[in-house]
């Protein structure tokens, strides 16, 4: 680079599976170009239209590091003498271990300058939401999370959100970890309805939180669904107070989605009753199968209490009489689930005298269809999840 060229840094984001434009990246763009630096974005293994001063590599889940050490060692290779940063999720709970990668660095945490840049929304011009955190960390120490090691107790908040919203979006995607417990929640909540957009609260909302007053404003708001938790059963008291607040001032309880954690401290057992208690309360059950922090595979981990066969079985429950992988409360299932007296029997799909028919007949399953098309297509699995990831919004050829 000669003095009078612009500096150029490429924004790499891994071939792993994500539905969302990789914030950090985004807000890096705008950093940068503050700084008047030329950036471009990529997914993957693509070599850039020219060559760059530095590269920036992000990372998600630590189970997807591969695809994140493939993309280091194509840049080191195109590019050896180019110095190549490493951040993320990943590099921030196994820093020891994306050292390896070949990575020039490893950044760990938030990267503090970039941090309150509005996202370089320029690099992914089809993309029809906006991304922001309102505040960061959680009053909770879930040891199932990541948060309170990434981002520790409540911080960052951000009082006025409407430069964040960009006008041309027709949604706004919050990725709070907890914010209805930090004390801008009114203000965020109204911001977004004020200004006419769908909200999508993407990590969830906890229900022990949930109040009347948020409630009621959570009612005039515009979603296609609430996601909420069902951890512990230990908490179903506010969970049941939760979905009655929340039906009381109009909200549609077939909106509600419940990620139902399983395989981690509680048994098979516990999981039944949570899934039969959301099915009978009226909303959605999704399972979340627990996966170890800083594993490096997934899928492999088995919880003291569960065995590797009734994980199976939940997999194939999710299969073959969920939609989408979830459990919509729908009669057949809330029939069949009131009916079984334990996990084995909510969870098996044959009785145990061989050959004989399902315990969900045919036509029961055919209803079910039914219902789920007439009345839920949208809600707990939108096709707008479909549709909308984030790598067909990049800029064509």
């Amino acid at each position: 680079m000669t003095g009078t060229e612009m500096k150029r840094v490429l924004l790499v984001e891994p071939d792993y599976y994500t539905r969302y434009p990789p914030l950090g990246l985004l807000k890096l763009s705008t950093f940068f170009k503050n700084q008047d630096v030329e950036t471009k974005l990529v997914r993957g293994k693509q070599y850039p239209p020219w060559e760059p001063d530095e590269i920036y590599v992000t990372s998600l889940f630590s189970w997807a590091w591969k695809p994140v050490w493939d993309s280091i060692h194509y840049y080191r290779t195109q590019f050896p003498r180019v110095p190549v940063h490493l951040g993320g999720v990943y590099a921030s709970l196994l820093p020891e271990h994306a050292r390896l990668s070949g990575a020039t660095d490893v950044h760990v945490g938030l990267h503090p300058e970039a941090e309150h840049c509005v996202p370089d929304y320029e690099l992914v011009p089809e993309w029809d939401t906006s991304l922001l955190f309102a505040s960061r960390g959680c009053i909770r120490k879930c040891g199932f999370c990541s948060v309170p090691k990434l981002e520790g107790p409540p911080s960052h908040l951000i009082y006025d959100i409407k430069d964040l919203i960009m006008p041309q979006h027709k949604r706004v995607a919050f990725f709070d970890n907890n914010i209805l417990t930090v004390e801008n929640w009114k203000g965020t909540f109204l911001a977004a309805r004020d200004m006419n957009k769908i909200v999508d609260f993407n990590q969830g909302l906890d229900a022990r939180a949930v109040t009347d007053e948020i409630a009621q404003t959570i009612s005039t708001m515009r979603f296609e669904l609430i996601r909420m938790a069902y951890d512990f059963i230990g908490i179903r008291p506010y969970v049941e107070k939760a979905i009655k607040t929340l039906a009381t001032y109009g909200v549609d309880r077939r909106k509600l989605i419940f990620y139902c954690l399983y395989n981690y401290v509680d048994s098979p057992e516990d999981f039944f009753h949570k899934i039969k208690d959301l099915l009978n309360w009226g909303v959605v059950a999704y399972p979340m199968r627990f996966e170890p922090l800083c594993t490096l595979e997934k899928g492999n981990y088995v919880a003291p209490k569960w065995t590797a066969k009734e994980l199976e079985m939940v997999a194939k429950a999710r299969r073959v009489i969920g939609y989408g992988g979830a459990f919509p409360a729908y009669e057949g299932l809330v029939k069949k689930f009131n009916a079984a007296s334990n996990f084995a029997e909510a969870f098996s799909l044959w009785p145990k005298e061989v050959g004989k028919a399902a315990e969900i007949p045919a036509e029961g399953l055919h209803r079910m269809d039914e219902e789920h098309e007439i009345k839920a297509k949208k809600v707990y699995w939108s096709s707008d999840r479909r549709k909308r990831d984030w790598r067909t919004a990049l800029p064509r050829k």
